[in-house]
C-alpha cells in the first residue's frame, strides 16, 4: 500500500515516467503501471474455497425460509451438521436477517412530569425471612422517564395492596409528586384485559393519575426501567448478603444516592439534577393518603387467632365471638374492634406461621379460669325435685287415715 501511494505522488506531482519511478523504486515497471491504473489501494484477496459450512448453506437457507426463527441449534440438528456449533451460528446469524420479518423499535421522547415507568424485579437472592425460611420476594422498581431517576424497594408479595402501598410510598418519599401516567405491563396485581383492579382504581382516583398499561410483546415501550432492573442486578446486587427484607431495603436505599448521580448519555446529564425539573411538571401529593392497607371484617374464633397473609395472628381473646376489623399493611398487622385496638403485631414475611401475644395467652388462662368457676355447683350435688309435685300434676290424692302402708287406699280426686 505504501508503493502505491509513493507511486502516484512520483507520477503526478513529480511528473516522472513510468520507467523512471520503476528504477528509483527497484520495482517492475507492470507494478507501476498497475498502481497507477487502479484507483484503490491494493489488497490481498483470497480466492473462495469451498467448506462444509458453504455446503450446508442451502440447506440452512431452505430451513430458515419455512421457520425464519428456528434455532441454530435445532438447524443443526436437523441438516446433520458435525462441524463446530460456532461457524454454524455465525452463519445462520448473517442469513437470518433475509428471511426473518423485521420488528422496528421507536425511540420515544419523554416530557418532564409525564410518565414514571414501573416494574417488578425479582433479585436471584435467598433472603432469610426469619424463623428459618428464606424466599425471593419482589422489588417494585419506578424510574421517572424524564430524568431516569431510579426508586425501589422490597415488597412482602406483589399481591395488589402491597403493590399500592409500595407504589405510594416511593413517590411519597422517593419523588414528593405523582407523575400524569404510570406505566406498568400486564401484571395481575395492576390489572387484567384493559380493566384495572378496584384498589388499583381507587389508587388513581386519589393521586388523580393514570395507569397506562402496556400491550403486550412490546417491551421497548418500558425499556427505561428494564434497563434499570439490569443495572440493579449487575451493579448493586454483586457481593452483598442481607440478612432479612428490611437490611435489604436499607442497603438499597443508601446505594440509590449514588446510582442517581451516575451521568446517562441518553439524556446527556445525571439523574438527581435533573429530577427537579421531572417533579416540576408532575402533580402534588393529595391532601389526602390513599387507602393502602387491606382491612378484613371478621368474627373471632375461640382459638383467638386470625389469618392475614399467610399466617395466624392472636387477638385479645375478650373479643372472642365478635366481629373485629384485620388491618394488613407493609409493616404490621392490626386488629381493631369499634376503635379500640385489640393486637398488633409486626408482620412476618415467611408463611405458615403462628405468632402469639403472650399478653394474649395470659388473658386467655384468667378468662378461662372464670369461666369454669362460674359453672361449678356450690355443695357438689345435684338438685332433687320433690316427688309430691308429680302427684299434684297428675291429679293423685293418698288417703292418710290407713295408720300401715299396706292400708293406704289411692282415691282419685273427682274435680
Amino acid at each position: 500500500m505504501e508503493d502505491w501511494a509513493l507511486i502516484r505522488h512520483l507520477h503526478r506531482s513529480e511528473k516522472l515516467s513510468q520507467r523512471a519511478i520503476a528504477k528509483r523504486l527497484g520495482i517492475a515497471r507492470d507494478t507501476v503501471a498497475n498502481a497507477l491504473v487502479s484507483d484503490t489501494p491494493p489488497k490481498y484477496q483470497r480466492p473462495p474455497v469451498a467448506s462444509a459450512i458453504s455446503d450446508a448453506e442451502p440447506k440452512i437457507r431452505a430451513l430458515l425460509s419455512a421457520y425464519p426463527t428456528m434455532p441454530a441449534t435445532v438447524i443443526a440438528e436437523r441438516i446433520g451438521w458435525t462441524g463446530s456449533i460456532t461457524w454454524l451460528r455465525e452463519k445462520v446469524r448473517s442469513i437470518r436477517p433475509e428471511y426473518a420479518p423485521a420488528d422496528p423499535a421507536d425511540r420515544l421522547d419523554h416530557e418532564p412530569g409525564k410518565a414514571v415507568q414501573c416494574d417488578l424485579w425479582f433479585p436471584p437472592v435467598q433472603i432469610p425471612l426469619g424463623f428459618g425460611l428464606t424466599g425471593s420476594p419482589p422489588v417494585v422498581v419506578m424510574v421517572a422517564a424524564f430524568s431516569r431517576f431510579i426508586t425501589a424497594m422490597m415488597l412482602p408479595s406483589r399481591t395488589t395492596m402491597d403493590l399500592v402501598a409500595g407504589m405510594w410510598r416511593l413517590l411519597d418519599v422517593g419523588l414528593g409528586a405523582v407523575p400524569h401516567q404510570l406505566w406498568w405491563d400486564n401484571e395481575a396485581g395492576i390489572g387484567r384485559r384493559g380493566r384495572l383492579t378496584a384498589p388499583v382504581t381507587s389508587f388513581v382516583g386519589t393521586l388523580s393519575t393514570t395507569v397506562i398499561q402496556l400491550k403486550p410483546y412490546d417491551p421497548e415501550s418500558k425499556g427505561i426501567v428494564e434497563r434499570a432492573n439490569r443495572y440493579l442486578e449487575t451493579s448493586f446486587l454483586p457481593g452483598r448478603s442481607f440478612t432479612s427484607p428490611a437490611d435489604f431495603n436499607d442497603q438499597l436505599a443508601e446505594w440509590l444516592p449514588r446510582a442517581n448521580h451516575r451521568s446517562v448519555r441518553r439524556i446527556d446529564g445525571r439523574p438527581d439534577e435533573l429530577v427537579a425539573v421531572d417533579t416540576a411538571a408532575m402533580l402534588t401529593l393529595p391532601p389526602v393518603p390513599p387507602q393502602t392497607s387491606t382491612v378484613t371484617p371478621m368474627r373471632l374464633p375461640r382459638d383467638y387467632y386470625v389469618r392475614a397473609c399467610g399466617n395466624d395472628y392472636s387477638v385479645d381473646p375478650s373479643a372472642i365471638g365478635h366481629l373485629v376489623d384485620v388491618t394488613t399493611g407493609l409493616d404490621t398487622v392490626v386488629v381493631t374492634r369499634a376503635g379500640r385496638r385489640l393486637a398488633e403485631h409486626e408482620r412476618v414475611w415467611a408463611h405458615g406461621l403462628t405468632l402469639t401475644d403472650p399478653a394474649h395467652v395470659e388473658t386467655a388462662a384468667r378468662l378461662r379460669t372464670n369461666f369454669q368457676q362460674q359453672h361449678e355447683p356450690d355443695d357438689g350435688q345435684h338438685p332433687v325435685r320433690d316427688l309430691a309435685d308429680y302427684d299434684r300434676v297428675f291429679g293423685v290424692e293418698f288417703d292418710i287415715a290407713a295408720t300401715t302402708p299396706d292400708n293406704i287406699v289411692c282415691n282419685e280426686v273427682v274435680a
